[in-house]
């Protein structure tokens, strides 16, 4: 007689499906699962030298653990079968994020506390940590986008001139005046601007474009990008809350009112940033003498 136990049925199945998830997933990604826990573990164990390098050491585990999971849906992954692509992604967040440090410098938005003494530690923190930056947003999206229900259409429609120029020059603008007048108000412009006026150029070139989707009647794309940069946006502001090196805010509206360390309005401006991040790495790669490999996210 066979007694059956609900109970131990269902852990059974729980512990067969966490087993089947870590079967399909590649080795890195399950190593990059392992370093976020890790991390964690370590960190409030009171190890001082993961508290300094913790923002960089997580993203790295979460970029991991993304492209394995994206690798075992879809079959192919940035990664795993297009390193050279996926390394040049990572040269261009490095240099799109000195766009926005270029900024800081005059809006003075944030600072960083706590750094290294020895300036090539610093610059190995700083390129290691920005290198993060794209493909931690642009995974997350290509996950999501493939998770959520709908599609995205094959090719980004084409703007009128009159709506392309209109962008473009406002666009510029944004990106122009703060600039000129530089003042922490101004930051709204700067984590908007670079969308309207690339994105569009982009389309302009054949490539893809979601400020061109979304003027057009197809906003899924840039509905799902705003998602991942929010995401992302939390969990960057996550683990900076814990980390010893960090970075810190002074943001005018509202800057008293946090959620870690970001001032809570300072969240919307992932959704957007998330767009612009895409829209200049686009521009930056198209410059890059270098054949492509796969369009990414194209």
């Amino acid at each position: 007689m066979v007694i059956h136990n609900p109970r131990k049925s269902r852990h059974a199945a729980a512990g067969a499906g966490l087993g089947f998830v870590f079967r399909t997933l590649p080795r890195y990604a399950v190593a990059g699962l392992l370093i976020m826990l890790a991390g964690e573990v370590v960190l409030f164990a009171g190890a001082g030298w993961i508290a300094r390098w913790f923002t960089p050491i997580m993203w790295t585990g979460y970029i991991l653990f993304l492209d394995g999971v994206i690798l075992s849906r879809k079959g192919t992954s940035l990664l795993s079968r297009h390193p050279r692509e996926f390394a040049i992604l990572a040269v261009i967040s490095i240099a799109s994020w000195e766009i926005f440090e270029g900024y800081n410098l005059l809006l003075k938005n944030w600072r960083y506390a706590n750094l290294p003494d020895q300036l090539i530690v610093r610059l190995i923190g700083y390129a290691w940590s920005f290198a993060t930056i794209s493909p931690g947003m642009f995974l997350t999206y290509e996950l999501l986008e493939n998770l959520l229900p709908g599609r995205n259409p094959e090719r980004s429609p084409r703007l009128g001139n009159g709506l392309f120029y209109t962008l473009v020059l406002f666009g510029l603008s944004c990106v122009v005046v703060p600039l000129i007048w530089p003042s922490p108000h101004m930051t709204p412009l700067v984590w908007t601007g670079w969308a309207f006026f690339l994105d569009p150029i982009n389309q302009r070139f054949g490539e893809r474009s979601f400020v061109s989707e979304l003027f057009t009647g197809k906003a899924r794309s840039i509905l799902i990008m705003f998602l991942a940069g929010l995401i992302c946006g939390v969990l960057w502001e996550f683990w900076n809350f814990w980390a010893a090196t960090k970075w810190e805010y002074e943001v005018p509206y509202l800057g008293h009112i946090k959620i870690f360390e970001m001032p809570v309005l300072g969240f919307l401006g992932f959704m957007p940033f998330a767009v612009e991040s895409y829209a200049i790495y686009v521009f930056l790669r198209r410059l890059l003498p270098i054949k492509r490999q796969v369009r990414y996210l194209g």
